[in-house]
């Protein structure tokens, strides 16, 4: 970051008046600084030689080279952190998912409806999201490694019924995620997920996950039962919970107000996974800017769960996973790259 504490931010959009209203929307906040804007990809490379900045926005559909290109080139040479600018499009979905699989630590999406009032809202979560990517650490697309082959899960599912693996994350989740599912072969225990993400999204998230991985990923409908093999993604703008009915898990897919400033919340669903699954749940907090979720691991581990939380170095941003260990709900903090392995030794120390 700059020596006064601003934030540099480069604006790269193809249209002058898209660009016009990020910087003076940016400007609107004394801690950013809007050191330049690009209208494609080759003056942002030029620019970002030049000036240094400490966090890009970046619009994902671009003339000359699209926002995934750009990235793809730009992160193993010169790792920088950057916030997508999304349409509400289905093309725009698909790509703003390819962009935080190329290494951008976030997006937001432009207003579908009512311009007015959801350009305000916009420019304030962007300004939130640039704060919390000055921060992130964007240092591992350096030498980006892929996903390794998976793990061996055991023998059957029936073992698995009964038991519940709870999934938190939110800035840099959708990555982190992808590299657990994706280390889980298809005989794992059943799966819950939330991610910070808008509506729409989540269903164009859990599609990919489902053909990457292998395992059965679906965005959660109400109703949905949780069974071994399958994963259930909370849908955007709605909050998760588990419930418990014999000895069949469910999921309940509701609205009401956001809690700790988010919806679908980690803390609603860890706090429902506490109640309904008590000592045969194992709970994960991945990377992620703040602390939703701490209070309901809390819960878990006071019921008996085993909980697992992502270590410092391989988190994009180390918020939710320290304020989850800290606080008591997160055993231990576990690299990225062998937190599938720790659920399932966790699940074989139980003899399963």
């Amino acid at each position: 970051m700059s020596l006064d504490n601003k934030i540099k931010v480069l604006i790269v959009d193809d249209s002058a008046l898209v660009r016009n209203i990020l910087a003076q929307g940016l400007s609107m906040d004394a801690g950013i600084d809007v050191v330049g804007t690009a209208e494609d990809a080759y003056q942002a490379r030029d620019l970002i030689v030049s000036l240094s900045p400490d966090v890009i926005t970046l619009d994902v559909e671009m003339p000359k080279m699209d926002g995934v290109d750009f990235l793809r080139q730009l992160m193993p040479q010169r790792p920088t952190p950057v916030v997508m600018v999304s349409a509400h499009t289905q093309k725009g979905q698909q790509v703003t998912l390819d962009c935080l699989e190329a290494g951008a630590v976030d997006f937001v999406a432009k207003p579908a409806t009512d311009v007015a009032r959801g350009l305000t809202e916009m420019m304030l979560e962007l300004r939130t999201k640039i704060k919390i990517a000055s921060i992130s650490n964007v240092s591992q697309w350096k030498a980006k490694r892929s996903v390794t082959q998976s793990v061996k899960t055991g023998r059957e599912l029936d073992k698995y019924e009964g038991w519940v693996v709870a999934i938190g994350a939110s800035t840099g989740g959708t990555e982190a995620i992808k590299e657990v599912l994706c280390r889980l072969g298809p005989q794992s225990p059943p799966i819950v997920v939330v991610q910070h993400m808008p509506e729409g999204f989540t269903r164009m998230f859990a599609k990919r996950l489902n053909e990457m991985s292998e395992l059965e990923v679906k965005e959660a409908e109400n109703g949905d039962m949780v069974k071994p093999g399958r994963v259930l993604l909370a849908p955007g703008g709605r909050h998760m919970e588990l419930s418990k009915t014999g000895n069949e898990f469910r999921v309940i897919v509701s609205d009401g107000p956001k809690v700790n400033g988010h919806k679908p919340s980690v803390e609603v669903l860890m706090n429902s996974v506490a109640q309904a699954a008590g000592a045969k749940a194992v709970g994960v907090m991945l990377t992620g800017m703040g602390g939703d979720g701490a209070e309901g691991m809390l819960a878990m581990r006071k019921a008996g769960a085993r909980n697992i939380a992502q270590d410092e170095k391989s988190c994009v941003v180390f918020g939710m996973p320290k304020v989850a260990f800290d606080r008591g709900g997160a055993e231990k903090l576990v690299p990225l790259d062998h937190i599938a392995q720790t659920i399932m030794d966790i699940f074989h120390e139980q003899g399963l």
